[in-house]
């Protein structure tokens, strides 16, 4: 076993919450909304030329606004906003001008029936123009026929950012025989025209250089994708291959200033590394740039006009790594100035402006935003996502790691509550969704600090097949639902136990969506481990997965993704039918949250309704909970205090000493 707070923190990090309570006395619990509340900073993003941040700012009672930041100045001033929308996704396309969409973030998921649309504005709120339809909302500045149709998106790659043009991309649909398309588009802001791009026939994604330009192009068909490489004339060639759902073992991921393309591989590895790749002799460099032993490196990469100045990523927590001097001197001395915290400084991509943006978090403590003058090193607050979460009643999160019956090590995070007792406490074991994602992250997560603020330890498991760990511990995972993939949580629970750290007695099990299908398997396989448990929008029955008619899975994905990752829906049906909850709820008799939202097309309601009256004959300690206007998960603060209220009320009468 092993155990530490996160990765390069360190000490420093737990000097947040150190205070001990005056005179012994625990405060009174804090209010459920201070977990579970709208952000007032929602996000800031500096301009290219390091001058000005966008700020996206809101609250409860009102929408979410962009606003702009003269660093010269220090005035605010709001650059776009609507009465009956809120601000959401936004970035800078140059110097002086953004683009955003638009988002119902205080409705609940049933009243959002409108498309995100795209919008552009100048930082002085000047030039605004819609670009494309929301499908009849009534935000709008001019004919509807202007605008490009609702299915337009931003691509989510800078591109040049020197003039008015950004690239969206239009998905079209699949074709009949089974690969998707897309159109690449470039739009310029101001007038509206558009162009649409040169790539491939049947490709979805693209990579494009610092001028904006695709020069990589991806296609799916059936369960192949495809690589595409624009060459020197402007013709595309195939550059490789590679079976779709499994994952190629090199995936170019950006391109330098200097042309230079850079690739995550493995190359002979267990964990994804970064390399620089050649095209033309379809070979990587023979040493990584970097890697890291356990955890693939899936990173965002740092540059400004000249040169790539460093990688961020996620391994135990995420950090930067700078493969420039000064940015690592300016690292240190930003980190002297926040010790407690992890600070992502992001500086301008190009220019003489002295400021940075940093943005800083720590597990006790949501983000936070300064900027840092270079000239006279002043650290000037912006402001925090949760400004009304207090550090100091914050709960510490560590990274752990034990290994299942099989051998194979399970990375977890481990959350004890921040007072009282540390040993034989009522433990919460929580399990994340995908499954296919990487779950754990050294991070404030309000659920969990609301969990450990009511006296639960808490641990995340990223059993196999979570990613961001290596081939190995994603391919450990293919056919192993309700399996070895459960038998890890089990494993977990047990291990905590041996620790001192979990009373045998007093364990539940939670989760929403795949979490929620393991909460149900945990309960069903071991009822004398798992006391109780807490499922959301979570699957039921692993046949009905392939056979749902309303359900937002694709065509591609129920044929080859399903059949490879879980199961053949025919020759392994008795497999599935063994491991699907609903076909063993016979077998579920201790205390169980059920709960689902209505309008769910990922895991629509038929799989908890099904469960549900399968086990009202003899399962008298299930409570149902219906969300008329909810989703795949929870949308607002209101549906989360609500549920996360029931929780409470549930765990205290079924892991009570």
């Amino acid at each position: 076993m092993t155990q530490r707070r996160s990765l390069l923190l360190a000490a420093g990090a737990a000097a947040v919450g150190s205070r001990v309570w005056a005179q012994g006395q625990k405060p009174a619990p804090l209010p459920i909304k201070t977990f579970f509340s709208h952000d007032v900073l929602v996000d800031a993003r500096l301009s290219p030329d390091g001058r000005q941040v966008a700020l996206r700012v809101g609250a409860a009672d009102s929408r979410d606004r962009l606003a702009v930041l003269d660093l010269a100045t220090m005035k605010v001033d709001q650059a776009a906003g609507f009465d009956d929308a809120d601000v959401a996704d936004c970035t800078w396309i140059s110097d002086k001008r953004l683009v955003f969409t638009a988002e119902l973030d205080k409705e609940p998921f049933g009243d959002r029936n409108y498309a995100w649309g795209l919008f552009a504005v100048n930082s002085d709120g000047s030039s605004f123009r819609q670009i494309a339809d929301r499908h009849g909302n009534r935000v709008r500045d001019g004919n509807a026929s202007q605008f490009l149709s609702w299915n337009t998106f931003l691509l989510g790659q800078p591109g040049a950012q020197t003039d008015d043009t950004v690239l969206v991309v239009q998905p079209e649909g699949t074709s009949t025989g089974g690969g998707s398309f897309a159109r690449l588009l470039r739009v310029h802001t101001v007038t509206r025209h558009t162009t649409e791009l040169d790539v491939p026939a049947g490709s979805t994604d693209w990579l494009v250089d610092f001028a904006g330009q695709p020069r990589i192009a991806l296609s799916y068909r059936d369960d192949r994708g495809t690589r595409h490489m624009r060459q020197a004339d402007g013709r595309w060639r195939t550059l490789r291959e590679f079976e779709r759902y499994v994952g190629d073992w090199m995936e170019p991921r950006w391109i330098g200033p200097d042309g230079t393309i850079y690739a995550i591989a493995r190359a002979g590895r267990d964990n994804f590394a970064v390399h620089t790749y050649d095209p033309a002799a379809d070979r990587l460099s023979e040493r990584p740039l970097l890697a890291v032993a356990r955890y693939d490196i899936h990173p965002q990469f740092i540059a400004n006009e000249s040169k790539l100045l460093g990688l961020r990523f996620n391994a135990d927590a995420e950090v930067t790594v700078w493969l420039d001097e000064d940015m690592k001197a300016l690292q240190a001395e930003v980190d002297r100035k926040l010790p407690a915290t992890g600070n992502m400084i992001t500086p301008p991509r190009r220019g003489t402006s002295p400021f940075v943006l940093v943005r800083s978090f720590a597990d006790v403590q949501p983000t936070q935003y300064h900027v840092f003058d270079r000239r006279n090193a002043k650290l000037t607050p912006l402001g925090g996502q949760r400004p009304g979460v207090p550090a100091a009643r914050m709960s510490e999160m560590n990274a752990v790691s034990y290994r299942a019956r099989d051998g194979l090590d399970i990375p977890a995070y481990l959350t004890l509550p921040r007072s009282g007792p540390k040993e034989k406490l009522p433990l919460v074991v929580l399990v994340h969704g995908g499954p296919w994602v990487r779950g754990g992250h050294w991070k404030w997560k309000p659920e969990v600090q609301f969990l450990a603020s009511r006296g639960y330890a808490v641990l995340e498991p990223d059993y196999r097949g979570s990613t961001g760990y290596g081939h190995r511990h994603f391919r450990a995972s293919f056919g192993q639902w309700g399996q070895a993939m459960q038998d890890d949580l089990t494993d977990g629970a047990r291990w905590a136990v041996a620790q001192g750290i979990a009373d045998p007695k007093r364990i539940a099990i939670m989760g929403a969506s795949y979490g929620g299908y393991a909460t149900l398997m945990g309960l069903i396989r071991e009822p004398e481990l798992f006391r109780c448990g807490v499922c959301w929008v979570g699957v039921t029955d692993l046949l009905l997965m392939y056979d749902a008619r309303w359900s937002d899975f694709t065509r591609e994905w129920k044929r080859y993704g399903m059949t490879r990752l879980i199961g053949n829906r025919e020759r392994d049906a008795d497999m599935l039918r063994a491991n699907s909850p609903l076909h063993q709820a016979a077998r579920l008799k201790n205390p169980l949250l059920l709960a689902h939202g209505k309008l769910d097309r990922r895991v629509p309601i038929e799989h908890g309704e099904r469960l549900r009256d399968a086990l009202k004959g003899h399962n008298p300690s299930v409570e149902w909970i219906e969300y008329e206007k909810e989703g795949h998960g929870w949308s607002i603060p209101a549906t989360d205090i609500d549920f996360w209220s029931r929780v409470e009320r549930f765990l205290g009468r079924h892991l009570a000493a």
